[in-house]
């Protein structure tokens, strides 16, 4: 399933890319997924930094002991 997706950009970039025979669709896509993996990263590491700080006063012993009962129970 695909989406339209409207872009303005300079005539003389335009006319360049389909001179010189660039798939602008294809750079597009890519362009955008490249953006979506670097705000998930961002994402990601904002809330490892948060799980961090909320787990800051839990002891290595207490999070060890906590895995093994976790893992106990199945």
């Amino acid at each position: 399933m695909s989406e339209v997706l409207s872009v303005r950009v300079r005539r003389e970039l335009k006319r360049k890319a389909e001179e010189l025979g660039i798939n602008i669709r294809e750079i597009v896509e890519k362009a955008i997924e490249e953006a979506i993996r670097e705000k998930e990263k961002e994402r990601i590491k904002a809330m490892a930094l948060e799980l961090k700080e909320l787990m800051r006063d839990v002891s290595e012993e207490d999070w060890a002991r906590a895995v093994r009962e976790s893992r106990d129970e199945r």
